[in-house]
């Protein structure tokens, strides 16, 4: 298990911008610096993987593997309860897969078409966070966050990216697009995962 005083610097398994605000801002806060790995010139790893668990896990080991330092990977997706877990580990290409393109509008044209004339509308974004000490950490800190809503047809807002215009939240009243994204940081999958990993670490603290 890893232990709390050996996580100051931890590698982000990832380039996305957003993730590191997202992520540093929180995990600042519990005493760790949190760096992204373009800025140590590690590639992006493969994701091979029918689990959002073990691509995080493949990320995580990867990036911890080139840098001698501990690392978090994020893998996530949406999961419609009509389509059998679909697009989940494929959500980012979900349309390339079936037509070759690759972009968040024809990813919500295939998701719209597949659940035409389908009443159930049930679907949650899905992320797990995979924290390893060193590559081969043989016990992982595993967070994982749900955040449940409907798929509808029509796009709403202009914020968030990916299924988020499509994503719409009854409790809200509101699409995770229209949400601003201070607002959608603190309530979103990610956040809820986050929330869970920061409570590990306490534990450990």
């Amino acid at each position: 298990m890893p232990e709390a005083n050996e996580l100051k610097r931890v590698v982000l398994a990832s380039n996305n911008a957003g993730k590191l605000r997202e992520f540093a801002s929180l995990l600042n806060a519990a005493g760790i610096e949190l760096i992204a790995q373009g800025e140590l010139g590690v590639p992006e790893a493969e994701e091979p993987h029918a689990t959002f668990v073990e691509n995080a896990l493949a990320k995580a080991r990867h990036a911890s593997k080139l840098t001698g330092l501990p690392a978090l990977a994020d893998d996530s997706g949406l999961c419609v309860h009509a389509l059998r877990g679909a697009p989940g580990v494929y959500s980012a290409r979900f349309a390339q897969l079936a037509c070759g393109e690759k972009s968040d509008t024809a990813n919500n044209a295939r998701l719209v078409a597949e659940l035409a004339g389908n009443a159930d509308r049930r679907a949650y974004y899905f992320c797990v966070l995979v924290l390893v000490r060193h590559a081969d950490d043989p016990e992982p800190l595993i967070a994982e966050g749900r955040w449940y809503g409907e798929v509808i047809d029509e796009p709403r807002g202009a914020h968030g990216f990916g299924y988020d215009p499509h994503f719409f939240l009854p409790p809200l009243s509101a699409t995770a697009a229209e949400l601003e994204p201070a607002r959608k940081n603190a309530v979103s999958h990610r956040a809820i995962a986050l929330g869970a990993l920061l409570g590990r670490l306490k534990e450990l603290a």
